[in-house]
């Protein structure tokens, strides 16, 4: 089972949400991340997931959402000759 001192990736956010049963895919990445975020902030507010847990699967979901919002705006960034 993976606890927040292991969570080191996007899978393991994945798999934690699995564990409550939510599955999220929406063919939108960022879409998703902002689903997880909810989803995270639903559990711990009904106390089912330790505090730890919550803290890092959501650091992890919020840098994953920095990242690719860095991603699209070099790729804006390229399209527009800048």
């Amino acid at each position: 089972m993976t606890t927040g001192d292991d969570m080191k990736t996007m899978y393991d956010v994945q798999q934690l949400l699995k564990r409550f049963g939510t599955f999220i895919y929406t063919g939108n990445r960022l879409a998703d991340l902002d689903l997880m975020e909810s989803e995270l902030k639903e559990i711990k507010n009904m106390n089912m997931l330790q505090a730890n847990d919550y803290t890092q699967a959501l650091l992890l979901v919020r840098k994953e959402k920095r990242r690719l919002k860095q991603m699209e705006e070099r790729n804006n960034d390229i399209s527009n000759g800048d």
